[in-house]
């Protein structure tokens, strides 16, 4: 954000996404929405408010309602605020199979929340989500750009404990490679 409170990218941020603006033709700008949309939720506390998806829309001058709409459709981007570390628990067959409804009670248990709630101190977000894709690997979680997969009670407090440690925003950024 800007000192006036408008929603803009700083310096940095937008040098990356006129980086990969730059990777689809001039009237195809629409194609960087979902990377511009991941720099934006990193860069505005892992969530996009409509100010920041309409500076979305700006950036690739396109409608607001063609962000909204991509926004609103992939559980991946966030439309309210949520923790440094948002934990989305896969719940599809083969995690509920092997056990992802035990891990989303255990992670209620242990951080004290509700599915769709932020602990007190900010640091974690449980969300449950369809299929993530690690079906083999079952039961799974999401936090950022990285999976934790084949879960058990003991490797979701380890990973709790490592995030908490760590004590930083995890997010999507690394799976975007803009540096080539």
């Amino acid at each position: 954000m800007t000192e006036n409170n408008t929603i803009a990218f700083s310096p940095d941020t937008l040098a990356v996404a006129k980086k990969i603006i730059a990777r689809y033709p001039e009237d195809q700008q629409k194609s960087a929405l979902i990377p511009i949309l991941h720099l934006a939720q990193a860069e505005f506390n892992g969530w996009l408010s409509p100010e920041a998806m309409d500076y979305v829309a700006s950036i690739l001058n396109i409608k607001p309602i063609e962000v909204y709409e991509v926004v609103t459709f992939y559980s991946m981007f966030n439309t309210k605020p949520v923790g440094k570390c948002l934990l989305e628990v896969c719940q599809t067959s083969s995690c509920w199979l092997r056990g992802s409804n035990e891990i989303i009670d255990h992670l209620k248990k242990k951080l004290n929340i509700g599915v769709g709630e932020t602990t007190a101190d900010g640091m974690f977000t449980l969300k449950t989500v369809e299929c993530l894709g690690s079906c083999g690997t079952a039961p799974m979680l999401q936090c950022g750009a990285d999976f934790h997969e084949n879960l058990t009670i003991e490797k979701v407090d380890s990973l709790l404990e490592k995030l908490r440690s760590k004590n930083e925003r995890s997010t999507y950024l690394k799976s975007l490679n803009v540096n080539g």
